[in-house]
């Protein structure tokens, strides 16, 4: 009797370990919930981040002519929402009548977008087949 007495304490604190577990585990996913519309403001910073915070620069065609087809394809949509970033943080900032932080930002990734399509371009010219070159053509000119 003392025995199952003792496994059914036992097995019931278990029981309630796992509902609470489970219960807090939920709670957390719970309060973070993903939001698509989070992607286009910038991560706030602690007011402890005493750093300069130090931006990249744009990317030089001499780097870009390295790369792949699929990974051009990959950073242009990368810079594509850094892009987009930051005109919503530039146009929210604007209509609150204040400065829009590290403004040089926006230019950087302007460029690097043109050098992209540039060295795409450079791809298509020298396609020997004269179809693939326009129809590569015609899709850089749609980006």
């Amino acid at each position: 009797m003392f025995i199952s007495r003792f496994f059914g304490r036992t097995l019931m604190s278990a029981a309630k370990s796992e509902t609470s577990a489970a219960a807090a585990a939920a709670a957390s996913t719970a309060r973070t919930v993903y939001n698509p519309l989070e992607e286009f403001f910038e991560a706030d910073r602690g007011r402890d981040d005493d750093k300069p915070v130090v931006y990249g620069r744009s990317w030089k065609a001499s780097e870009l002519r390295l790369k792949s087809w699929d990974d051009l394809h990959k950073l242009w949509y990368v810079l594509f929402k850094e892009k987009n970033m930051l005109m919503t943080q530039r146009q929210m900032l604007h209509a609150q009548n204040l400065r829009f932080p590290h403004p040089e930002r926006l230019p950087k990734v302007r460029k690097s977008m043109c050098r992209i399509k540039h060295v795409l371009t450079e791809r298509a010219i020298e396609e020997p087949d004269p179809r693939r070159s326009s129809e590569l053509k015609r899709m850089i000119n749609a980006l």
